[in-house]
């Protein structure tokens, strides 16, 4: 039988709402099984080795939520200070989906010939680079791996391509010293590599040097337009952006030759014909890219 309202006609079952889905990924760290929460750390504490110190560690590690929690290793660093490894289990969650994707590369990667090709034909001379590790930062290593021809990951550095002109500085250099050796080489971009972060010495000797080349070039409108692209690169600048430091691009750990060289035609030379990798791959004409 139907049963009816006054003024309103047959009631229609009454339906319950549906339960919205679960888009949550959850995931906790693995340390020796799936899901066990496990991890582990390392610091330094200002006390000399002993159990007491060891007891410290645990504390702290208590107030940072693994609990239980074990020092693996501990080991004396002079009379005042200790080294630990501790190994505990986190109670923390994180929501995997809830997480953004980083941003794509803006710009991509190109083989020796297409850079070669576009800046042939974008510039019509060789590209001008000069590299550098500044301040009291002695290794060479990073900045070597961009620009000798050795390279690194594979990928041989920026001196093996053909219209790149590479000087590379070398370490322990000034801001002033790569300033001028910048004007006298009439550089087009300008690649710093610092891998000392003592007391963030990487940070302040990146600020001085985009501040030196501000103040050296005050009519640029940017990067490549006024003034020399600035580029550094280290494994510790992951905390700051290109705006913080004043300068055009920072790379992270990792970083290859060809990433460098792709955005060094990408910023420089932002009008090439993006059939340019068409046609560098349709050339034989014997660079010596292809040997």
């Amino acid at each position: 039988m139907t049963v009816e309202s006054p003024g309103t006609g047959p009631q229609a079952p009454t339906e319950t709402p549906a339960e919205p889905a679960d888009t949550r990924q959850v995931i906790r760290p693995y340390g020796d099984t799936t899901g066990d929460g496990m991890v582990q750390m390392s610091f330094t504490l200002p006390v000399p080795a002993g159990k007491r110190a060891e007891a410290a560690a645990l504390q702290l590690a208590g107030k940072m939520g693994l609990d239980p929690a074990s020092v693996v290793h501990a080991k004396p660093m002079g009379p005042d200070f200790t080294f630990f490894i501790v190994y505990g289990k986190v109670r923390h969650l994180i929501d995997y989906a809830s997480i953004p994707a980083p941003a794509e590369r803006a710009y991509p990667l190109l083989t020796s010939q297409e850079v070669n090709l576009a800046i042939r034909e974008g510039l019509n001379r060789p590209l001008v680079v000069v590299g550098a590790c500044i301040g009291t930062d002695a290794h060479t290593v990073g900045i070597d791996a961009i620009l000798n021809v050795k390279g690194f990951a594979g990928e041989k550095g920026l001196e093996y391509y053909r219209e790149i002109q590479v000087v590379n500085m070398g370490a322990q250099v000034t801001v002033e010293e790569l300033v001028e050796r910048a004007k006298a080489e009439n550089a087009d971009a300008v690649l710093v590599s610092q891998v000392v972060t003592q007391r963030n010495a990487h940070l302040h000797n990146t600020k001085q040097m985009a501040a030196a080349f501000h103040a050296e070039y005050p009519t640029a409108v940017a990067g490549g337009m006024g003034r020399p692209l600035l580029v550094v690169g280290g494994p510790r600048f992951d905390t700051v952006t290109e705006a913080d430091l004043g300068v055009d691009r920072i790379f992270g750990k990792g970083t290859t030759p060809a990433e460098v060289a792709a955005y060094l035609v990408h910023a420089l030379l932002p009008a090439r014909d993006d059939g340019a990798a068409e046609a560098a791959s349709a050339t034989d004409d014997g660079e010596a890219d292809d040997e």
